[in-house]
């Protein structure tokens, strides 16, 4: 947030207002200062001022954070994920710029009119705990949504759709010119209907007669178990809203599943590291690794006599299959330790086993007179 600015000053509304009235006002000044519709050279920046307002009071968070603390994410930052800028654009200034372009003059003039809203995409970034047990997130994005005021018609209650009168419904003009080789004749979407064939007579004051109008969505998405980097999931009818009621599209989430510090992943089997002595290598021993679940761990049992670099494993301590829920092997790699500083007793005793094994070794026996002066010392002790 720009520090010295009042959001609620910016949109003309009361600090009371509600979701609808903020909604209204931000949209009838957009539609005089946005770059596409106003002569004004300072139209880019008064829009942009305007945004800023609508993005923090149209999100209920954010908001709250704004109205105790002057700034949207609270004190301390407030953990909130928005995903308004991931869409290929600035967030919701290219959002609104596509809804100009939809239907309030600009862009789209001289071609078909697309009905079906477009599909939206998404990347989001879990962690391994939560795509093991499956979990619930929440996120906020924009979008053009709906129109609330008529319910995505485009048309205010008493509004009529008629033909439209200049392309008699064809949705197509055709224009005649004349050139060195004669009339040529061309035909093109009709600049009133946009390729219609239809007008509203009276179009909704909110949307404008699109049936939609920019909006900022928080919806709950379901991560299911077992789910791998790179999946995707579909939340139909969730992506861009159609033109006057017709299908909207799909928001699309692209899944990444963050590294984690202990485990590594291949397919439903889990790969980490486990240390054991040389001693435990030779003679055998269990080793306890924190699992991938709550509350779970997964004892690793290293038989005598391994050697670095073996794997040993557990069934059904993985990852839980997408397809099936059937869990995955947890794999451990064994990494020997060798101890870097000895005691004179761990010495002796590895000593005594070179000699049993026959294995040579730089010796670092002491004199007898160091010798003497060690069991002194230990004497004194």
């Amino acid at each position: 947030m720009s520090e010295g600015k009042d959001y609620y000053e910016i949109l003309g509304v009361d600090r009371d207002a509600d979701q609808r009235t903020i909604k209204r006002a931000f949209l009838k000044k957009a539609r005089k200062v946005h770059p596409d519709v106003s002569d004004d050279p300072e139209a880019e920046s008064k829009f942009k001022e305007l945004n800023e307002a609508y993005s923090v009071l149209s999100d209920e968070q954010k908001r709250a954070n704004y109205d105790r603390f002057g700034t949207a994410d609270g004190p301390m930052g407030s953990g909130y994920v928005d995903f308004s800028d991931i869409f290929g654009g600035s967030g919701l200034d290219d959002i609104f710029s596509s809804f100009f372009g939809g239907g309030m003059g600009g862009s789209s003039r001289g071609r078909a009119r697309r009905r079906q809203g477009r599909d939206m995409s998404i990347s989001m970034t879990i962690t391994l705990e939560e795509a093991a047990l499956g979990c619930t997130k929440t996120i906020s994005y924009d979008r053009l949504a709906p129109c609330e005021d008529c319910h995505g018609t485009g048309m205010p209650e008493g509004a009529h759709e008629k033909q439209c009168p200049r392309c008699h419904g064809t949705g197509f003009v055709t224009t005649v010119q004349r050139s060195i080789f004669g009339q040529v004749q061309s035909s093109s979407p009709c600049p009133d209907c946009e390729g219609e064939g239809t007008i509203i007579d009276t179009p909704c004051e909110m949307c404008g007669g699109q049936g939609r109008t920019p909006n900022h969505e928080r919806i709950d998405i379901e991560i299911p178990a077992g789910i791998a980097s790179g999946r995707q999931l579909r939340v139909r009818g969730y992506g861009e809203a159609g033109w006057r009621g017709a299908a909207a599209g799909d928001l699309i989430v692209n899944i990444q599943v963050a590294p984690h510090e202990r485990f590594n992943r291949s397919g439903d089997d889990l790969y980490c590291q486990v240390e054991v002595s040389m001693v435990q290598a030779a003679l055998g021993c269990t080793v306890a690794v924190p699992g991938i679940m709550p509350d779970e761990t997964i004892t690793f049992t290293i038989p005598a006599g391994t050697q670095y670099g073996d794997t040993v494993e557990v069934d059904s301590m993985g990852m839980p299959s997408a397809s099936t829920g059937i869990r995955g092997r947890a794999v451990a790699q064994v990494r020997v330790k060798v101890p870097t500083e000895l005691s004179r007793e761990a010495r002796e005793a590895l000593e005594h086993l070179a000699d049993v094994l026959g294995e040579s070794y730089t010796s670092q026996r002491k004199s007898v007179g160091e010798r003497i002066r060690d069991a002194i010392d230990d004497m004194l002790d």
